[in-house]
């Protein structure tokens, strides 16, 4: 990703920026100039909730180059609490302790980083909600964590 492009799409990254059309009020995450309902370009920006639940997921086990550090990694279909729909990765957490309804918040974790010593780069994940982790009985570890 060219710097100047990661610099742009700093709001959405850091903090859930999506846009509101004035005419409908359809909320629209990525932001969008134009709304997909109306066609109206009277689009505001608006902070989107950091919560919401599992509508649907998918394990990734063939992942690009340089995902690989992350494999396997779950991707999610996550409804806000405000209703919209937004495509995340999921972390701090394995494959099988994931359920549809869940609930989830939103996280900044490292996603990529140019080099040794080039830009390190940041975005929003999902992680699921501490009160919905199961009693550990067996004292084995819940919680996988990202390794970067």
């Amino acid at each position: 990703m060219h710097v100047s492009k990661f610099w742009r799409e700093l709001p959405q990254r850091y903090r859930l920026e999506g846009k509101r059309c004035s005419q409908c009020g359809k909320v629209c995450f990525p932001p969008r100039d134009i709304c997909p309902i109306c066609n109206s370009n009277q689009m505001t920006s608006v902070t989107l909730p950091k919560s919401g639940k599992i509508i649907t997921y998918t394990v990734m086990h063939t992942v690009p180059s340089h995902f690989e550090i992350f494999k396997p990694y779950i991707i999610a279909l996550v409804q806000l609490e405000d209703g919209t729909h937004i495509t995340t990765q999921l972390t701090d957490c394995k494959p099988e302790n994931i359920t549809l309804g869940m609930d989830v918040e939103a996280v900044i974790r490292k996603i990529n980083e140019d080099g040794r010593d080039g830009i390190i780069y940041y975005s929003y994940k999902f992680r699921p909600v501490l009160k919905n982790l199961k009693k550990n009985t067996d004292k084995k570890p819940i919680l996988q964590y990202d390794s970067v």
